[in-house]
C-alpha cells in the first residue's frame, strides 16, 4: 500500500497544532514529521507523544550544527523538509505544507498516489482559500474560494466575485496560488523550496497535477486571525515589498503596495472592508463563487478529529 506524510515547520499554539496533525491522520497519514520553530517543550512533549508523529525542536544546538539559524524562516521551513527527506524513509511521498494548510481529497489520498506514473515523481496540489464564517455558509461548514488555471477566466471571474478589488487580486487570493508539491522520498540530493522542489538542476522533475486533492488555506480565517499576523506578512511574509504582482497586467500593483493605499485612505477600517468584501463568506460572495464554478464547501469538525486523536 501507498504510504505518505507531511513535513512542516510549525509555529502556532498546541491545539492548533493537533488539529492540522488530527485532520491528516484521519486522512490517513503514516508519519508527520512536525518541526517546532519555538521553545515549547510542553508542546514537544504532547507530540512526540503520539506514535506517527516525529516532533523536532530546532533550538540553538539543532542549528548551530547547521551553519546557524537562517533568519528568513522561508529558509528554516525549507533546511528542515530537506531533513526529513533525507532521514531513512517512513513512507512513500512526502507532502511539504504549513500548518494552516489542509489536503482536501475527493478519495483517499493513498489510492491517489499509487494510480500516478512510475515516471511522476511530484504532484502539485492547488490551492483553495477558506473564507472567514458569514451568512453564506452553515454553522459547521466552512467554505473555500478556488480559481481557475487558465489566467484570463481567473481574471474574469475575480473581477466578478469581488466588484471593488477583484483587479488587483489573482482569483481574489491573499496567498499563494502555485500551490504544494508532494514529492517521491528517498531522492538524494533533493533541494526544497516552499512551493518546488529540485534535483540534479532540473525543477520538480516528473511532476504531474493532481487535480482531486485541494490545499485548503486558513490565510485569513477570521478578521482578528488576518490582523494579528499583518504586520509581519507586510515585513517579512507573503505581503512584503519584494514580491511581484500575482496579477498579469501592466497596471498591476503587489499586495504590499496594495495594502499601504488601502490603509493609507482609510486605516484600519478600510482594510476592515476590504476583509469583509474578499475574505468573508458572504451570502452574496458565495452566490457568485458558486455561479464561477468557485465554489467550495467542507464540513471538517477539527475539534472534534482533535479530540479523537490526542485525548
Amino acid at each position: 500500500m501507498t504510504t505518505w506524510g507531511i513535513v512542516s515547520t510549525v509555529k502556532a499554539p498546541l491545539e492548533a497544532i493537533q488539529r492540522f496533525a488530527a485532520w491528516h491522520l484521519e486522512l490517513g497519514a503514516h508519519r508527520l514529521y512536525l518541526y517546532l520553530d519555538d521553545d515549547v517543550p510542553d508542546t514537544l512533549a504532547a507530540l512526540r507523544a503520539h506514535p506517527k508523529i516525529r516532533a523536532i525542536h530546532t533550538d540553538a544546538a539543532w542549528w548551530e550544527k547547521r551553519d546557524g539559524r537562517p533568519e528568513k524562516h522561508q529558509v528554516r521551513q525549507s533546511l528542515n523538509a530537506r531533513h526529513a527527506n533525507n532521514r531513512k524513509p517512513e513512507v512513500d511521498w512526502l507532502a511539504h505544507i504549513d500548518v494552516d494548510e489542509f489536503l482536501l481529497p475527493a478519495a483517499p489520498v493513498a489510492d491517489l498516489l499509487g494510480a500516478l506514473p512510475a515516471e511522476a515523481r511530484c504532484a502539485r496540489i492547488r490551492p483553495v482559500e477558506a473564507l472567514a464564517p458569514g451568512d453564506g455558509v452553515a454553522a459547521a461548514e466552512t467554505a473555500f474560494k478556488a480559481f481557475h488555471l487558465d489566467q484570463g477566466a481567473r481574471q474574469a471571474a475575480s473581477e466578478s466575485c469581488f466588484p471593488t478589488w477583484g483587479a488587483h487580486l489573482s482569483g481574489g487570493f491573499l496567498s499563494h496560488v502555485a500551490g504544494k508539491l508532494i514529492f517521491r522520498t528517498g531522492m538524494k540530493g533533493l533541494q526544497i523550496k516552499i512551493h518546488n522542489i529540485a534535483l540534479d538542476g532540473v525543477s520538480n522533475p516528473g511532476q504531474v497535477d493532481l487535480p482531486q486533492i485541494e490545499l485548503g488555506h486558513f490565510h485569513a480565517a477570521d478578521w482578528d486571525h488576518f490582523l494579528a499576523l499583518y504586520r509581519f506578512r507586510m515585513a517579512q511574509g507573503s505581503y512584503r515589498s519584494e514580491l511581484k504582482s500575482q496579477v498579469r497586467r501592466p497596471d498591476a500593483v503587489n499586495l504590499h503596495d496594495l495594502f499601504t493605499m488601502i490603509e493609507s485612505e482609510g486605516g484600519e477600517a478600510a482594510l476592515r472592508l476590504f476583509y469583509d468584501e474578499v475574505c468573508t463568506a458572504s451570502a452574496g460572495l458565495c452566490d457568485r463563487l458558486d455561479r464561477h464554478g468557485l465554489l467550495r464547501r467542507h464540513r471538517m469538525e477539527l475539534d472534534a478529529l482533535r479530540m479523537r486523536h490526542f485525548s
